[in-house]
C-alpha cells in the first residue's frame, strides 16, 4: 500500500471541511449522511493527496453507489462535466488521474484490512442487518480510521481510456422532435422503447354492429376461422362485403358483433394495419427479394426471388423492432434460400398504427433495404490437395471428391486439381497450375494446423495470398483459411473436412461465392452457433448450425 502524505492519516478533516461539517455538506447534497458516502469522502481524499497540485484530472467510480457524489462534492469531475465516469463494476473503488497522460491512484477498501474496525467491517460486508448496526459507533470508527481505512495503488488509464468520447452529430428524433446523438440510430434511444415513462393508449375508436346488423357492411379487418386440429385461414378478408348469407358463418365462428368500415374510419393520425405491413415489407425488401403480395391479417411476407446467399442489416433489424407496435422477423443471415421461399415477414401489432409510429419505423428503413438475396456465381474451382502421404500414393485423396461434391451443389465445377507434397515451393507451384487453368477459386486441403510439416499457408504465401484471414470460432473446422490471390478467391479446407459431413468449409463457400470476402471481424461474429453436433443423420443447414 502506498503511504498517505500531507494530511495525517488520523486528521479526520474531509477536503476543507471538519468532519462535522462534512456530515451536514453530505446530508444536504445527498439526502442524508450515508455511511459510504462520508467513507467515500475519506477515499476521495487519500486519492487526491498524492496528485501534484494544480493538474487536471478525471475520475473513475467503480459502484454507483454513494460514492460518486463524495467525488462531486469534493473535485471538480461530476456527472454533468464529463470528468467523472462511473463503472459499476461492483467495486467500492474511486481513481483519480491525470487528464493528459492517465497517471493516477486508485482507492479502494480492503475486507481484510478492516477488521481493525469491526463496526466497519460489518457494515461493509452486510453481515449485520441494518437495524442491528450502531450508528453512533459506526461513525466513531470512520472518523476514527479517517484516510487510514483506504488501500492506495498507483495506475495507469489505458489510452483509449484517456481519450475523452465525442457525443458526435446531433439530429431531430422523427418520432418525439426532440435533439439527441444521430450516433444512437435512425431514431433516440426514448422512443426506441427505453423511455421509463407508460404512454396513454393511443388506439383509434373503433365502432362494432350486431352480426345480425352486419349485412350490406363492409368488413374492417381480415377475420380468421379456426378449425382446431384441422386448418386456421382467412375466412372474411378487410374490405369484403357481408350478405345476408354470411351472417350464419359469423355466428358460427363465435362473433356477436362485427366492426365495419363505414362506422369505423380513424383520420390521419392511424395507419391501418395491412398499409403499414405493405409499406414495411417494400422498403425492407431489397435485391433478389420480392413481396408475397396483398396483406393477409396484416402480415407480408418476403420471397427469395431467385436463388442465393440470405444477407441482412442485423443492426437496423434490430432498431426496427425496437418501434413499439411493429415486428419483423426472419431466417438467419448467409443462409443458401431457394428461390419462392419466404426469408421474413413484417406486420403492424396493433390494427391501427399510430401515425407517429409509422414514421418511426419507416425512418429506420430510409437508410435502404434490409434483406438481400446475393446471386451465388458458378464458380471454376481448383482443387489443391496437400500431403505427402497423398502425393506419393501411401494413402488414397479423399479430398478432392468432397469438395467436388460441395462446388458441384452449387453449380460450380471443378476445373482442374492437383496433388503436391508438404512442400512450399510445390504449393505455390501448384496455385499457378490451377490460375492457369482458369480457377477462380483456390480451395486448398489440409496443411493447415501447427504441425511444423503443415506448409500449405507458407506456399500460399509464396504464391501471392492476399487479405488472408486463418483460423476462425468454427468447430469442426477452426483451421479454416480464407483470402485471395490476385482476382482468385482462396479458401483453405481444414483436414476435419474429411470425417465431419458439415464444417466451416460449408459456411464460407457460398459467403466467398456470394461476393462476400469475410473480414477478421466478420468470422469473429460467427462464433454463436458455430459449435456443430455433428448429429448421426446431418439436416444441414436445416439447423442452427453457422
Amino acid at each position: 500500500m502506498a503511504q498517505l502524505h500531507e494530511k495525517a492519516v488520523e486528521d479526520s478533516s474531509i477536503g476543507p471541511y471538519t468532519f462535522e461539517r462534512f456530515l451536514e455538506v453530505a446530508a444536504a447534497f445527498h439526502g442524508n449522511p450515508a455511511p459510504g458516502l462520508i467513507v467515500g469522502g475519506f477515499m476521495v481524499d487519500a486519492a487526491r493527496s498524492f496528485l501534484p497540485e494544480g493538474i487536471l484530472f478525471d475520475a473513475v467510480v467503480e459502484t454507483k453507489k454513494c460514492l460518486p457524489d463524495a467525488v462531486q462534492i469534493l473535485t471538480p469531475p461530476s456527472y454533468g462535466n464529463g470528468w467523472m465516469r462511473v463503472l459499476n463494476l461492483g467495486r467500492y473503488a474511486l481513481s483519480l488521474y491525470d487528464k493528459l497522460t492517465g497517471e493516477g491512484y486508485r482507492v479502494w477498501l480492503d475486507p481484510e484490512h478492516l477488521k481493525a474496525w469491526p463496526e466497519i467491517h460489518a457494515w461493509y460486508l452486510k453481515t449485520k442487518p441494518k437495524k442491528e448496526q450502531n450508528r453512533e459507533r459506526l461513525f466513531a470508527e470512520i472518523k476514527a480510521g479517517a484516510r487510514s481505512l483506504c488501500r492506495v495503488a498507483r495506475v495507469r488509464a489505458r489510452p483509449d481510456f484517456v481519450a475523452k468520447p465525442h457525443m458526435g452529430a446531433i439530429g431531430v428524433c422523427p418520432v418525439c422532435g426532440e435533439g439527441y446523438p444521430t450516433a444512437d440510430g435512425a431514431i433516440c434511444r426514448g422512443c426506441a422503447g427505453e423511455a421509463p415513462y407508460i404512454r396513454e393508449n393511443e388506439s383509434p375508436r373503433l365502432r362494432a354492429v350486431p352480426v345480425g346488423e352486419a349485412a350490406g357492411r363492409r368488413v374492417l379487418h381480415d377475420m380468421t376461422r379456426i378449425v382446431p386440429g384441422s386448418s386456421k385461414g382467412v375466412e372474411f378478408s378487410a374490405g369484403a362485403a357481408i350478405s345476408a348469407g354470411d351472417v350464419c358463418r359469423l355466428q358460427t365462428m363465435g362473433k356477436n358483433r362485427v366492426y365495419v368500415e363505414d362506422l369505423s374510419e380513424p383520420d390521419g393520425a392511424f395507419v391501418h394495419e395491412n398499409e403499414a405491413g405493405l409499406a414495411f415489407a417494400e422498403a425492407m425488401a431489397g435485391p433478389g427479394i420480392v413481396t408475397s403480395g396483398p396483406p393477409r391479417e396484416g402480415k407480408v411476407e418476403l420471397l427469395a426471388a431467385n436463388d442465393g446467399l440470405l444477407t441482412l442489416d442485423k443492426e437496423r433489424l434490430v432498431a426496427f423492432n425496437l418501434v413499439e407496435g411493429v415486428m419483423c422477423a426472419s431466417r438467419q443471415a448467409n443462409l443458401v434460400v431457394e428461390a419462392g421461399k419466404a426469408v421474413a415477414g413484417c406486420r403492424a401489432i396493433p390494427l391501427y398504427l399510430p401515425r407517429r409510429v409509422f414514421s418511426a419505423a419507416m425512418h429506420v428503413l430510409e437508410a435502404g433495404p434490409l434483406f438481400v438475396v446475393r446471386p451465388i456465381r458458378k464458380a471454376r474451382a481448383g482443387v489443391l490437395v496437400t500431403g505427402t502421404e497423398v502425393f506419393s500414393g501411401l494413402i488414397e485423396d479423399k479430398f478432392e471428391p468432397v469438395v467436388r461434391a460441395k462446388v458441384e451443389a452449387l453449380s460450380g465445377t471443378v476445373v482442374a486439381a492437383e496433388k503436391v507434397p508438404d512442400d512450399r515451393g510445390a504449393v505455390a507451384a501448384g496455385v499457378k497450375k490451377l490460375l492457369a487453368a482458369g480457377a477462380d477459386l483456390i480451395i486448398t486441403t489440409a496443411g493447415l494446423s501447427v504441425d511444423p510439416d503443415d506448409v500449405t499457408r507458407l506456399g500460399l504465401d509464396d504464391a501471392g495470398l492476399a487479405d488472408a484471414v486463418h483460423g476462425m470460432p468454427v468447430l469442426p473446422g477452426a483451421m479454416a483459411l480464407v483470402g485471395r490471390i490476385g482476382d482468385a478467391d482462396v479458401i483453405g479446407v481444414p483436414a476435419c473436412a474429411l470425417f465431419h459431413r458439415t464444417t466451416s468449409f460449408d459456411l464460407l463457400l457460398p459467403r466467398v461465392l456470394a461476393g462476400l470476402r469475410p473480414t477478421r471481424r466478420d468470422l469473429a461474429a460467427m462464433a454463436e452457433g458455430a459449435m456443430c453436433l455433428s448429429c448421426r443423420a446431418c439436416t444441414y443447414p436445416k439447423c442452427p448450425f453457422g
